[in-house]
C-alpha cells in the first residue's frame, strides 16, 4: 500500500482541534474518578480494544488507584479505510470472564456497531457484568441503537471526521495529542 505522506501531513496542519491536550487531560480525570467511585472493589478485568483503545489505556490505567487485571482484543471495521464495513475479528478474548466484573476501553463511540458486537459477544461468555468506556461518544442520531452511550465517557464530540488519542486517519495520526476534526470530512 502506497501512503502519501505529503497528504498525511497537510491533513494534520489543516485541521480543527476539537480538544486540546489539556481538555483531554481533564476528560480523563473526571472518567478515572467515575470509575473509580464505581468499579474500585470489582476486580475488574478490562480488555482494551486494539488499536483505537491503545492510547486511552496508556493515559487512564494509571489514574486507576485498584486492583484489575489487563487484556487485550482487536476487532474492527475500519481497518486503514475511512468508512465502516464488516466485523473483522483479529483477536478475541481469550480470558475466562465466568463470574467477572469486565470493562472495554475504546477511543469512540460513533454508530456503535463495533463497540455493541463486542459488548455482545463478552456478555455471552458469562461475566457478572460488563461495562464501557469510551474517550469520545460522537453526537449523532446514528446509533446502532437510539440513545446508546457508554457506561463512562470523556468527551462529546462533533459529528466530524476524527483522529488523535488513538482515532486515526487512515492509519496515521493516534499519536496526536488533542482530539483534531479533518477539515471537510
Amino acid at each position: 500500500m502506497s501512503v502519501d505522506l505529503d497528504e498525511i501531513t497537510r491533513i494534520r496542519e489543516d485541521a480543527d482541534c476539537l480538544a486540546d491536550g489539556a481538555t483531554v487531560a481533564a476528560a480523563l480525570e473526571r472518567m478515572a474518578a467515575e470509575i473509580t467511585a464505581q468499579m474500585a472493589g470489582s476486580n475488574p478485568l478490562v480488555y482494551v480494544v486494539m488499536n483505537g483503545g491503545l492510547i486511552l489505556a496508556g493515559q487512564i490505567l494509571p489514574r486507576l488507584p485498584f486492583p484489575l487485571e489487563v487484556a487485550y482484543l482487536h476487532a474492527t471495521r475500519y481497518g486503514h479505510a475511512l468508512k465502516g464495513n464488516q466485523l473483522d475479528w483479529r483477536m478475541r478474548p481469550t480470558q475466562d470472564l465466568r463470574g467477572r466484573t469486565v470493562l472495554v476501553l475504546d477511543d469512540i463511540l460513533d454508530e456503535g456497531h463495533t463497540l455493541q458486537a463486542i459488548l455482545e459477544y463478552l456478555k455471552a461468555e458469562g461475566p457478572k457484568e460488563v461495562r464501557s468506556a469510551v474517550l469520545t461518544h460522537k453526537l449523532h442520531d446514528r446509533k446502532a441503537y437510539p440513545g446508546m452511550r457508554a457506561d463512562f465517557t470523556g468527551l462529546d464530540v462533533a459529528d466530524r471526521f476524527l483522529f488523535g488519542c488513538g482515532m486515526d486517519y487512515k492509519g496515521y495520526w493516534r499519536n496526536a495529542p488533542g482530539i483534531y476534526a479533518v477539515k471537510g470530512l
